[in-house]
């Protein structure tokens, strides 16, 4: 297996040379973002070697722990679609991590397995319409009920990503006996996909649906750990998920960084290149510190979950830190990639615009930076006290 810097620069030329063509497709020219330009650049990426950075060797993937995803990753994100192609967007990425904690061999054969190769897509139903579940989980309406042959399961959810065309979405409901997960087939007919919410982020097959359960009849064999642990198997997601998201962002904001710089060297003002004027290099300036300060929090991280596994106090605590300071950082970036290129910075042709839109978002999924930074303030106060 090539080292995860070789790894590293070959999925950065793949992204160069495959991927980012597509990328202006999708963006400029309206090229819809469906499965089967997935299924085309995901086996693009098995043929370029670099598919499948989050799953295992067994399943077809490169076997990466988190630090070596983090090279890799960051080097997939220079594409908004980038992380698709390689099989590490969400929510494929975090529920990868949470079927692989969680799943018996039967599920692994019948979920994970062909999950991790890239073969369908996923969806984890959790968020719910008020006032039912959001950033507080105690809040969850839906409730799945026991029965003789199994478990019926009744609710509402909305903001579910990918649930529109996914093979299998995991639900997470309340039992007697606490939170609980399910998976739930696509094809059952008490699972309803509607509406799909019309968000500012369209990179994501499937988009962020609507969906009902309405007397959702799954077996035993549904339950994904064990009843009444969803959310400590949740935890097994949590801090990997949101330190994935960091990785593919911080990718495209190195990317957003280099068309600014490359821009402005190219145009002038006031009869002397852009970049010569000191408040365009201020701009640059701060971007560089922003892309390093998140790099190094991203790295230290990884090193934290691949030390202390995903479920330590620590690993939740620097995944906490990591994603609330690099989805403001790679924001702050992209605004300035927009300023520094002026009135084109506003117009898609130009891509930063959308990239700016697209990242609006990362500052609410996975962990809104409110409710992170109420959590990070209490666990510093805990040990002071």
């Amino acid at each position: 297996m090539p080292s995860p810097q070789e790894l590293a620069a070959r999925t950065r030329a793949f992204v160069h040379d495959r991927v980012i063509p597509v990328e202006r497709e999708v963006v400029v020219d309206g090229r819809p973002m469906d499965d089967a330009l997935r299924l085309e650049l995901q086996k693009a990426a098995k043929e370029a070697g670099v598919f499948g950075p989050m799953s295992a060797v067994e399943h077809g993937g490169l076997g990466l722990d988190m630090r070596g995803a983090a090279l890799v990753m960051e080097a997939a994100g220079t594409s908004l679609i980038g992380p698709l192609a390689v099989n590490c967007s969400a929510p494929d990425d975090g529920n990868i991590h949470l079927l692989a904690h969680a799943c018996d061999p039967e599920q692994t054969r019948r979920y994970l397995a062909p999950l991790a190769a890239g073969e369908v897509r996923s969806a984890i139903a959790l968020t719910e319409p008020a006032p039912g579940a959001g950033s507080d989980p105690r809040m969850l309406m839906t409730v799945a009920e026991e029965t003789d042959d199994g478990w019926v399961i009744n609710g509402r959810k909305h903001f579910t990503t990918g649930a529109e065309g996914a093979a299998f979405t995991i639900c997470v409901a309340n039992t007697d006996d606490g939170v609980t997960l399910f998976l739930v087939d696509q094809d059952n007919p008490g699972m309803k996909v509607g509406r799909r919410m019309p968000t500012l982020d369209h990179s994501n097959p499937g988009g962020h649906s609507e969906v009902a359960f309405e007397d959702c009849v799954v077996p035993d064999s549904a339950v994904l750990g064990e009843v009444g642990r969803g959310l400590d198997h949740a935890q097994a997601r949590l801090a990997p998920s949101r330190l994935t998201l960091c990785m593919n962002w911080l990718g495209l904001a190195t990317r957003a960084h280099e068309l600014s710089a490359r821009h402005i060297g190219g145009r002038s003002a006031f009869g002397v290149p852009i970049a010569e004027h000191g408040m365009a290099q201020g701009l640059v300036a701060d971007n560089e510190i922003d892309i390093t300060a998140s790099r190094a929090l991203i790295h230290s991280t990884a090193a934290v979950l691949d030390e202390q596994g995903p479920l330590s106090s620590a690993a939740r605590h620097a995944a906490s830190v990591a994603k609330t300071f690099v989805s403001e950082a790679v924001w702050r970036v992209f605004d300035r990639a927009v300023q520094l290129h002026g009135g084109l910075g506003v117009c898609e042709d130009h891509l930063v615009a959308r990239f700016l839109v697209e990242a609006r978002a990362v500052r609410i999924y996975e962990g809104a930076s409110e409710v992170l930074r109420w959590s990070i303030g209490r666990r510093v106060l805990r040990t002071f006290q």
